[in-house]
């Protein structure tokens, strides 16, 4: 009898697990459109900000900030990432500091706008995040260099990403 009850249960349970397996969220399309512009050969800055945040706000001038970073780096892909957003528009701040128009940059709004930790987005391409603004560095779609708390110093910026386009033999 003991023997017939196994039987069962053990059927219950690959069922179960089959179905847990699908229940699986689907990847998210707007990590798949990043993770295959970090895979080439480029190097690629993903930065994360909103448009309410006092440091990233902070970066945004014109004369010394992400504008003038990208002009003078055409051959780096930069991806900023409207994160923690509360579904507002970017576009101002985005006019407001020059950027835009800039053929190696990309602007995408993540569609979960929450600043609720509980909900927010908290992780993107298995990596945690924290606080914004947060800036990494990708080549070949390795990570090279992470900036997971505030505002970015564009000379530092600037030197990481000169390291990260030089051959690393390790």
């Amino acid at each position: 009898m003991f023997r017939r009850m196994k039987r069962p249960a053990w059927l219950l349970a690959l069922t179960a697990a089959a179905l847990l397996r699908a229940a699986d969220p689907a990847p998210d399309p707007l990590e798949q459109r990043v993770a295959a512009l970090i895979a080439g050969p480029q190097v690629t800055v993903v930065h994360f900000w909103a448009p309410w945040c006092p440091n990233c706000r902070a970066e945004m001038d014109p004369a010394a900030g992400w504008a003038k970073f990208i002009g003078a780096n055409p051959d780096v892909q930069v991806v900023f990432l409207n994160i923690w957003h509360k579904g507002q528009s970017p576009a101002p701040r985005l006019a407001e500091a020059g950027l835009g128009a800039q053929p190696n940059l990309l602007l995408l709004n993540h569609p979960n706008g929450s600043r609720l930790e509980e909900t927010r987005l908290n992780a993107f391409l298995g990596q945690p995040l924290t606080w914004i603004p947060t800036t990494w560095i990708y080549r070949e779609g390795r990570l090279r260099v992470a900036f997971n708390y505030g505002e970015i110093r564009f000379a530092i910026l600037q030197q990481m990403v000169d390291d990260a386009r030089s051959e690393w033999k390790h």
